[in-house]
């Protein structure tokens, strides 16, 4: 199973630290050598983002940030395999990630979906590496 793991940053983070971004490192090649990392990045803050909106079949409406009701935002995130929920979560609090919260969500496959619905979602051909589960 694949699970998404999403970093929301808490509100006395500072941004990656020397420190952090060692210890980061030290777990990231943990998750590597145990083979359950799949991929992982940190994404830049919200005043850096741009917003699309969709409604009922218009063009979007494309809104740049910084957005100032964002009260969470992802700071990151990792995908990670994981033989149950359990062994994602655990290896979710071992992340060094100081005043914030990790969400754990497992990624869709085709077999959690009707039989229709896992053949409509097939791609016409094979995405990168990464993001393929083995």
């Amino acid at each position: 199973m694949r699970f998404m793991l999403f970093v929301y940053p808490g509100e006395s983070d500072q941004g990656p630290t020397l420190e952090r971004v060692q210890a980061m490192n030290k777990y990231n090649e943990e998750l590597s050598r145990a083979g359950a990392l799949l991929a992982l990045d940190g994404l830049l803050p919200p005043s850096q983002a741009t917003r699309l909106t969709f409604k009922g079949g218009e063009r979007p409406t494309v809104t740049d940030g910084p957005f100032t009701e964002a009260k969470e935002f992802v700071g990151g995130y990792w995908i990670i395999q994981a033989r149950s929920k359990e062994e994602a979560v655990e290896w979710a609090s071992r992340a060094p990630i100081g005043d914030g919260t990790i969400e754990v969500r497992q990624i869709g496959e085709g077999s959690d979906y009707s039989p229709e619905v896992a053949e409509a979602r097939k791609l016409s051909q094979v995405p990168p590496e990464q993001t393929v589960a083995e």
